[in-house]
């Protein structure tokens, strides 16, 4: 990614922000604003960086805004008389960062959850549909027609601030889910995208500055500290992935787990315990084990248990048979995977890898390398594909 092309994607989500802010119509604002964009794509390597980028876009922006009123001949008269006038100023909503305005925007109650979060990935995490549906293992088409449905239903909608705490727990989905993506891109060359990572880190420390005494929030921000702090570690000098119990700990971030520790630990004495705040402390246990082998699986099963009645689901079932086999046994952990009956598991990779591991603990290693091969198949993470390769070759008989 080119540095013009990282200016206008960090840039992408404040000048929608203004424009919906200044004329509402989410869908035609941000056609203005892909067209902006475009012509800064063209321009500026060329010509140069503007001094004010940010606003040579939504100056752009707005005159491509003005002209879609001119050519909406049913509506010519009054949207000419709008557009020969000046416009306004657009108003920042008081204390709220324009990326985050535009966020609470797409979170809108009028919509459904599975919408809120689809539209918001979209539009201020720069998320492309393929990758929002592989983030929530449903059909291309199926997340298409949600960002199609909610750019409707918002259309002349404008954010004022208020319903915010009707929003938050759409607003944290999808903060979560723009980190997992950049922590582990679904597909592509490289295991990280530390752009979006940053990006839902700095998003959810605007959010705890807006709402400190919300243990969700501190526990979200406590999460991706405590994951992030891993990244140095997490790929080799050639790029290939190193699984968690190989990492070298010495180059974990140690800023991050400390402020993660001190998050985490607060927010579980202070506030009602939620899903965000338990796998934080299951992070944390992680982090603070000295060595893998030092790691305490018992309380870690302990939380996955409790995390598996406050918020079930099928990727918690699955890291939950990891921390029953390192308490168990891998044949007992074996069982509990094959017990699982979540179609939305059926074809994931991680089911295989996971199968992987178990057999190979367990002294099977053909059928390891065959379940290794079978997740490889599946995921397109080229390192997540070559970490699993290397795996299952090194098991072949």
């Amino acid at each position: 990614m080119t540095d013009v092309e990282r200016l206008l994607r960090d840039l992408a989500p404040q000048v929608l922000a203004a424009l919906v802010r200044r004329y509402g119509g989410f869908d035609t604002c941000e056609d203005a604003v892909q067209e902006a964009l475009l012509a800064a794509s063209q321009q500026w390597p060329v010509e140069g960086v503007p001094d004010h980028p940010k606003g040579w876009l939504i100056t752009t922006a707005s005159r491509r805004r003005i002209e879609q009123w001119r050519s909406e001949t049913a509506r010519q008269r009054r949207e000419q008389a709008v557009a020969l006038a000046e416009p306004p100023d657009p108003e920042p909503v008081a204390g709220i960062d324009d990326t985050l305005t535009l966020l609470l925007l797409c979170c809108h109650p009028s919509l459904p959850r599975p919408s809120q979060v689809a539209l918001t990935l979209r539009a201020v995490g720069g998320l492309t549909t393929a990758e929002i549906a592989r983030a929530f293992l449903v059909p291309e088409a199926t997340i298409g027609q949600r960002i199609s449905r909610a750019k409707q239903k918002l259309r002349g909608e404008r954010f004022t601030g208020e319903n915010r705490a009707e929003r938050l727990p759409a607003v944290l989905q999808v903060l979560y889910l723009i980190f997992t993506e950049g922590h582990t891109a679904s597909s592509g060359d490289a295991l990280n995208r530390v752009d979006l990572t940053t990006e839902a880190i700095r998003l959810v420390r605007l959010l705890r500055a807006e709402l400190p005494d919300d243990g969700e929030v501190t526990g979200l921000l406590a999460l991706m500290l405590l994951t992030d702090a891993r990244r140095p570690a997490r790929v080799g000098p050639t790029g290939a992935l190193i699984p968690l119990a190989e990492q070298d700990r010495t180059r974990w971030n140690r800023e991050f787990i400390a402020e993660g520790v001190e998050l985490i630990t607060r927010a579980l004495a202070t506030a009602p315990v939620g899903p965000y705040q338990l796998q934080a402390a299951i992070a944390a246990v992680h982090d603070e084990a000295p060595t893998a082998e030092e790691t305490d699986w018992a309380q870690i099963l302990t939380l996955y248990d409790l995390l598996r009645v406050v918020a079930p689901g099928p990727m918690v079932t699955l890291n939950r048979v990891v921390a029953f086999a390192q308490v168990h046994g891998p044949q007992a952990g074996l069982a509990e995977l094959n017990g699982i009956a979540d179609p939305a598991l059926e074809r994931h990779h991680r089911v295989d890898a996971v199968r992987a591991h178990l057999l190979e603990l367990s002294g099977d290693t053909a059928a390891a390398s065959e379940a290794y091969l079978a997740a490889a198949r599946r995921t397109l993470s080229l390192p997540e594909q070559a970490y699993l390769q290397s795996r299952a070759a090194e098991l072949a008989p």
